[in-house]
């Protein structure tokens, strides 16, 4: 939990299917992407296998911005925003592939912080062997094989239609026990990374499957950032990500909307707070962290007679957000989410209509976070500067 202000910010990042999972037995360039034209579709070559064919290397991934331009100093800048989602596991409720083919229709680019433990079999969770928790120990649950195999045809699909894969490590492990992530430290982070190396690397291995296509990407080259679990952590893991390359971490809550800058090393891209209409406090730019502040008794079920209404919040909420930013400074929009049906699947149609609300307004770039760190990467240190001058709400008032 994190306290500001008057009410909780809930920054509790559960995995995509962490609840879900308990219900279960076992066109061409855009001005507003950048985007090429490049096709991604299930019939690209394997390329060159890596290990046990569970991935492989097929070469520059499709459908990536063209070279990101430098601004020139008092140039007002994109109005980028991504749209994050936690888990991403697809447990037959259809969210993943609903997700991936929104963000075709409107030319945007997601992060997929995927949970490495949605690639291993129940049958093979001996294998996994948690920092400060017995082996096999999960506060999610592991995935059924036949939802194994539709999470690993849309996280195939996904990359090649341009996403990003990232990471949500492995068993989310949260609260205050010694067990929780909040205490790890930086060597046993290092484990904790080595083992999601593993289980998207082997996944062929320990499920056995011979019918599905490899994972188009060599992870160790894909995976350069994270949210930890519960937004905990990020102090010890920020020394283990940087000596493994990483160039951001999005494991922050609270945080607000001005332009980033860096944290030992490497982008912080925190969850923002955004106003929170009906609310006299705001919330954390996340399904869980609404939810959380509007059916508290029970997050995933509450009243139905209200849904209409949280569902009005949630949408308003989402782009009360984007507004402040693109009508002012113009810093990077973050929103995090979870492929779930709390309260009747409510957040899921509020984030839909926000990025259609967001993706018809001019100078909108729908990107992942390892595009956002491209484009940052190009800009002059002092033209950053000048941006990150501007406080929350701050007008922008350089050349249009």
């Amino acid at each position: 939990m994190y306290e500001t202000g008057r009410r909780r910010l809930l920054g509790l990042s559960l995995g995509a299917a962490a609840l879900a999972v308990a219900g279960c037995s076992n066109s061409g360039p855009s001005p507003s992407s950048g985007r090429t034209s490049e096709a991604a579709t299930s019939q690209a070559p394997q390329g060159k296998l890596i290990g046990d064919g569970s991935t492989s290397y097929t070469g520059k991934q499709p459908n990536q911005p063209s070279k990101p331009e430098k601004l020139k100093p008092g140039q007002k800048p994109p109005q980028f925003v991504v749209f994050s989602w936690d888990g991403a596991g697809e447990v037959g409720n259809g969210l993943f592939p609903r997700f991936r083919n929104l963000a075709r229709d409107h030319n945007a680019a997601m992060t997929f912080f995927l949970s490495g433990l949605y690639v291993l079999p129940e049958s093979k969770k001996r294998l996994y062997r948690p920092p400060n928790n017995p082996v096999g120990a999960s506060d999610i649950g592991y995935l059924s094989d036949d939802h194994i195999r539709q999470t690993l045809e849309n996280l195939r699909e996904a990359w090649l239609e341009g996403h990003e894969i990232a990471t949500h490590f492995n068993g989310h492990f949260g609260g205050e026990g010694k067990g929780s992530v909040r205490w790890w430290t930086p060597a046993q982070w290092q484990s904790e990374i080595e083992q999601v190396h593993t289980f998207v690397s082997q996944w062929r291995t320990n499920t056995g499957f011979t019918d599905v296509d490899p994972l188009p990407f060599d992870y160790s080259k894909e995976l350069i950032g994270g949210r930890t679990p519960q937004l905990l952590g990020q102090e010890n893991l920020l020394p283990t990500a940087r000596k493994l390359g990483w160039r951001y971490d999005s494991s922050s809550p609270g945080g607000l909307q001005v332009w980033p800058n860096k944290k030992q090393g490497i982008w912080n891209f925190p969850l923002q707070q955004i106003p929170f209409p009906g609310y006299s406090f705001e919330a954390l730019a996340m399904d869980y962290n609404i939810a959380a502040n509007q059916s508290p008794e029970n997050i995933t079920k509450g009243p139905s007679d209200k849904y209409p209404l949280w569902r009005k919040q949630a949408t308003q909420a989402f782009i009360a957000g984007f507004k402040r930013a693109y009508e002012t400074n113009r810093a990077p929009f973050f929103v995090g989410n979870h492929f779930e049906e709390w309260n009747g699947g409510i957040y899921m149609d509020a984030v839909e209509e926000a990025i259609k609300y967001m993706a018809g307004h001019k100078d909108v770039r729908m990107v992942s976070f390892r595009q956002l760190c491209d484009w940052l990467d190009a800009q002059d240190p002092p033209v950053l500067a000048e941006l990150r001058r501007l406080g929350v709400g701050q007008m922008f008032t350089g050349k249009s």
